[in-house]
């Protein structure tokens, strides 16, 4: 039997039904984004895309943790 998902992709279900996009979109949104620290890619997501603040998080920690490989 498989391991529930934890962390940050455990919202990711929520955000493509939430937001209508797939993941890797936003993904992609955030690797493109005008900011690169945490928190100013959190405001720039719940500002020019209007995530709250968890969703938006969660994205950003997940993201940016991949880019470093971890």
């Amino acid at each position: 039997m498989s391991e529930p998902v934890k962390g940050p992709a455990s919202y990711f279900p929520s955000i493509e039904r939430t937001y209508g996009r797939p993941i890797a979109e936003w993904k992609d949104l955030i690797r493109s984004a005008p900011a690169t620290r945490h928190m100013e890619l959190v405001a720039w997501l719940k500002t020019e895309h209007g995530l709250g603040h968890g969703h938006a998080n969660a994205l950003v920690a997940h993201t940016l943790a991949e880019d470093a490989g971890r």
